[in-house]
Formats: structure tokens, sequence, C-alpha cells
């Protein structure tokens, strides 16, 4: 790899893409081929060909509820006549569930579907074959589990059937060898632990990116390489962080 060899040029970036949504390959890569660019795209298989994310799921049942006060027992009553309010509400039920074992988790977010009584689309995730489609057109697909779990959650047992399970799926699709791996949520000791990317190592992965803040150089470790998430609210804002991070690596 160039970032190992210290042959990349200066001030060089890559691009990203977590989950595997359909808009990735609908509305990003178009932009990106316009542009002359590629990105690599992170898939959490099981969700693709109808699949739908545990938040999603929260998501679209809050956003298609009807009525002015949402009832989610336990979880609390939510006001959700405005846009606003239901953008809190959704807040609120995804911080509640969103470190629960991925089972109960799951069953949570079902809960607040069958509570919401709302109709919920299939079509979020991409198709098997639109994976493919990117692949072909030139972008790089990288694995992100099976499920989307907190990989510290889980036994060794479970994160590495996750961890290898995506890779194997992927490989299979692609008819080719996958090399690179995003941990789920990707913060480190909260998501994911120094072992999992042990797991990733010996999974035969070559690099791994977190969603720690920061530049990566030539004594990066490569297996929890950091990444910007674009969530600033401004241009000026993203641009005063990512500044801010690249001086405190240099």
């Amino acid at each position: 790899m160039q970032l190992k060899a210290g042959s990349l040029p200066s001030r060089a970036a890559s691009i990203t893409f977590d989950d595997g949504y359909a808009d990735n390959h609908d509305v990003a890569m178009p932009i990106l081929k316009h542009h002359g660019l590629s990105a690599t795209f992170f898939i959490a298989t099981g969700f693709l060909d109808g699949g739908r994310m545990w938040n999603d799921t929260v998501v679209e049942s809050v956003r298609c509820a009807k009525g002015r006060l949402l009832d989610m027992g336990d979880m609390g009553h939510f006001p959700i006549e405005t846009p606003y309010e239901k953008a809190e509400a959704i807040g609120a039920l995804i911080h509640q569930i969103k470190y629960l074992p991925t089972r109960e988790r799951n069953e949570r977010a079902d809960d607040i579907a069958n509570m919401a009584r709302s109709k919920l689309p299939i079509n979020l995730m991409m198709t098997s074959s639109q994976v493919k489609a990117m692949r072909t057109a030139g972008m790089q697909i990288g694995a992100h589990t099976i499920s989307h779990p907190i990989l510290m959650k889980l036994g060794e047992d479970e994160a590495r059937e996750e961890i290898v399970g995506s890779k194997t799926f992927l490989e299979n699709l692609l008819d080719e060898r996958v090399s690179l791996f995003a941990y789920p949520n990707g913060k480190l000791n909260q998501d994911y632990v120094d072992s999992t990317a042990n797991i990733v190592r010996k999974a035969g992965f070559e690099a791994a990116v977190s969603t720690e803040a920061g530049v990566s150089s030539v004594v990066s470790d490569l297996f929890q390489l950091p990444r910007f998430t674009p969530w600033d609210r401004s241009r000026i804002r993203f641009g005063v962080r990512l500044l801010s991070k690249t001086y405190k690596a240099n």
C-alpha cells in the first residue's frame, strides 16, 4: 500500500461510504463518475436485497407515524406533530437501543415499528446486482460485517463470524479478494476493541478503517485508520475540524 510505503502524494484523500444504501448506487456513484473519482463502499451484507438496518426501522417508523403523540411504552411518549418533534423522537429512541445486544436491539426496533403502525420501505439498501455494478464501474468494495453489530458487545467467535462472513459473501459475489474492512460505528473502546482489530487482521484483510477523526501517516496502524465523518452543519465547521486534526497529527 502507498500509505505504508510512504509514497502517497501530498494531501492525498480517499472517499468512503458505509452500510450499502441504495442511494450509494443511484446518487453517489453517478456524481463520482462525473468528476472522474472513485470511492470505497463498505457493505453490511445482511441487508442487501430487501433488508433494512435497525436504525432505519426506527427512523421510518417514526417518520411515517400519524397523530400527535407516539406512545412507545417503557421507551417513552413522544410528540410527533412537526418534523422537528419527529427528529427528536427518532434521536431519543435510537440512543436508547443502540448499544443493546444485537438481538435485543433488533427486537426493540421491531417493537417500535409495530407500535407506530407504519408501513416500512424495503428498498433502502442496495441489491447484490447493484454492488456488482458499482465494482464494474471502478468503485472499491469493502466489508462491513453481516448485521452491523457493536462488535465489542460480541464474543470472539460471534465477532469473527460477522467479520469473515461479510468478507466471504462479497468475495463470492464479486469473484475477487476483498481486502478492506470498516468497523460498524467505528469508535475504539466503544464499538470495537484492539482484539477486534486482531480478528480483522487474521481474517486476511489488508487494512481497516474506524471513525476516529484524524489523518493517516506511515506510522498509522493499518487496521485502525482514522476517517473524518461529514456531519458538520457547514463547510466552515468541517474545514476547521479537518485543519485542527491535521495540525495535531503533524
